[in-house]
C-alpha cells in the first residue's frame, strides 16, 4: 500500500525535478535506488517485488515497472531508460481452451551496466541484458541479450555487435 501511496505523490511532482525527494519516497516504498540515480515523473512501480536501481541510472518519464514478489528487477549502473519503457516479469502458462491464460509465474529481469533502452521498449521476465547494450526504441525483448549488442524489433534480435 505504501508503494501505491508514494507513486501517487510522485505523480504530482514535476517530471524532472525534486530527485532527492523522489529517491527518499522510493526508498520508503522498499525500492533500492542509488542516491545519484534519477527516477523521472509520470512513471509507476506496481507490486511489492524487489526493485534495484544502480548508480547514475536515468529512468525517463512514463516508465512502468511491474514488480513481483517472486522475481527481482535489477537495473545496473549508468543505464539510460527511455520514456514509456515497461518491465514485465510476469506471464502465464498456456491453459486449456476454457481459459488460455493458465497458471501465472514470474521471472527476474537483469539489465547490465551501461545499457541504453530506447523509448516504448518492453522487457519481459527471464531476460538478462548484458553490459553495454542498446535496445532500439519499440523493441520487445523476450530473450537474453549478450553484452555490447544492439537489438531491435518485435521480438528483439541482434542487429550488430558494438565495440567496447
Amino acid at each position: 500500500m505504501i508503494r501505491h501511496f508514494c507513486n501517487f505523490i510522485l505523480n504530482f511532482l514535476p517530471p524532472t525535478r525534486f530527485f532527492r525527494l523522489r529517491n527518499v519516497l522510493l526508498r520508503l516504498s522498499g525500492i533500492a535506488i542509488a542516491r545519484n540515480s534519477r527516477f523521472c515523473g509520470r512513471g509507476w512501480v506496481y507490486g511489492r517485488g524487489k526493485l534495484i536501481i544502480g548508480t547514475e541510472t536515468w529512468l525517463s518519464p512514463g516508465i512502468v515497472i511491474h514488480t513481483h514478489i517472486d522475481a527481482v528487477i535489477d537495473i545496473g549502473d549508468r543505464c539510460d531508460i527511455g520514456p514509456g519503457v515497461e518491465f514485465i516479469p510476469g506471464s502465464h502458462l498456456i491453459g486449456d481452451s476454457s481459459r488460455r491464460a493458465g497458471k501465472g509465474f514470474a521471472r527476474s529481469i537483469t539489465i547490465g551496466d551501461g545499457t541504453w533502452i530506447g523509448a516504448r521498449s518492453i522487457i519481459l521476465g527471464g531476460v538478462i541484458v548484458g553490459e553495454g547494450c542498446v535496445i532500439a526504441a519499440g523493441s520487445v525483448v523476450t530473450e537474453n541479450v549478450t553484452p555490447n549488442c544492439l537489438v531491435a524489433g518485435v521480438p528483439a534480435r541482434v542487429k550488430r555487435h558494438l565495440t567496447q
